[in-house]
């Protein structure tokens, strides 16, 4: 199964990718842990893994995490982090792992690439009796930051068709699934150290903004960098996590 054309800029950008994209604190996995019930050094299948940014927290509270990623450059970087041993290429409408072999599985910024009802039934076919599923949204706070309404502008006036934003919300395809229970939705906002060169970044690391040409892309960042560096950034900006939850009926 083909990879979404957008997705295909993230190859591009992997760099940027892990350096702006945020860092899960330990207050987000914590939540997730809770909510799901994941036992103590539980087997967890972070898919769409990325760099490895939900993987490494993941990690950090003692889950045994297998990450599967289907993009090499990505998974470059993710099986520097965390170790080749944990990485499995693979997409989640085709996962590289025997059925009921884990407790839950994290998606990060990602389930909108998804084709749906194809990577449910192969999420439930991977879950153990009982096992959950953590979709992870993570939206930065520029409020702080002087050029945010510039910047957000320039970006907004950017965006082309795009599943995230024009696609099904995730919880009409798991209630549209089956199987699963009510979905439900929690916050956790924490904070993220902030610089201009962090923002830029971010802003690179973008679906629609990775995907523009070569050329394209560099003259946007160049304004973008402009006129990040010609504002003010706190040291700090917030980051509100929003964890989508719902686990096997």
């Amino acid at each position: 199964m083909a990879l979404h054309p957008l997705t295909a800029g993230f190859a591009e950008v992997a760099g940027a990718y892990e350096r702006g994209r945020p860092e899960y604190a330990p207050a987000v996995v914590g939540a997730i842990v809770a909510e799901l019930g994941i036992p103590t050094a539980g087997p967890v299948l972070d898919l769409a893994a990325g760099t490895g940014k939900l993987t490494r927290a993941l990690l950090g509270v003692g889950l045994d995490v297998v990450a599967v990623e289907p993009q090499p450059q990505l998974r470059e970087l993710l099986e520097a982090s965390v170790g080749r041993e944990r990485v499995r290429e693979g997409l989640a409408e085709a996962i590289p792992l025997p059925e009921e072999s884990v407790a839950a599985v994290t998606v990060a910024d990602a389930f909108h690439w998804f084709d749906h009802a194809v990577a449910l039934a192969e999420i439930r076919r991977v879950l153990r009796p009982g096992g959950g599923l953590a979709l992870l949204s993570a939206v930065p706070d520029w409020s702080g930051a002087s050029w945010a309404h510039e910047v957000g502008t320039l970006i907004a006036g950017m965006l082309t068709t795009h599943p995230k934003f024009d696609g099904p919300p995730w919880q009409e395809s798991v209630r549209g699934a089956g199987g699963w229970t009510e979905p439900r939705e929690i916050r956790v906002t924490t904070s993220q150290p902030a610089s201009p060169e962090r923002m830029v970044d971010y802003i690179a690391s973008m679906s629609w903004v990775a995907a523009l040409p070569e050329e394209q892309r560099a003259e946007t960042l160049a304004k973008v960098d402009a006129i990040v560096s010609a504002g003010e950034t706190p040291p700090e900006l917030s980051i509100h996590v929003v964890i989508g939850l719902s686990t096997l009926a």
